[in-house]
């Protein structure tokens, strides 16, 4: 794998693993009981960018490793795959 690809592959995992850890620990408004005015009760109370950033990017960090030693150690033969008939 180059570094470039692989400097791709880990961009395209870092923003698809953001969704998935966004969600993690926050807490609304409406379950804090403090509801800005002109906000909906579901918008998050308290918001910590760094800290969903430094926990997105070790998880990012973790699914790219794996990816790379599939792809580096040649773990899961893509081409075998595709000349298997389906049944």
């Amino acid at each position: 794998m180059s570094w470039v690809f692989g400097i791709a592959i880990y961009f395209v995992v870092w923003w698809i693993i953001l969704f998935a850890v966004l969600p993690f620990g926050v807490r609304t408004q409406g379950e804090s009981g403090d509801v800005v005015a002109g906000t909906p009760p579901s918008a998050p109370a308290k918001f910590s960018f760094l800290r969903v950033a430094v926990i997105n990017t070790l998880v990012a960090f973790i699914v790219f490793a794996i990816i790379w030693a599939i792809i580096e150690y040649d773990l899961f033969d893509i081409a075998k795959l595709a000349n298997q008939p389906l049944d």
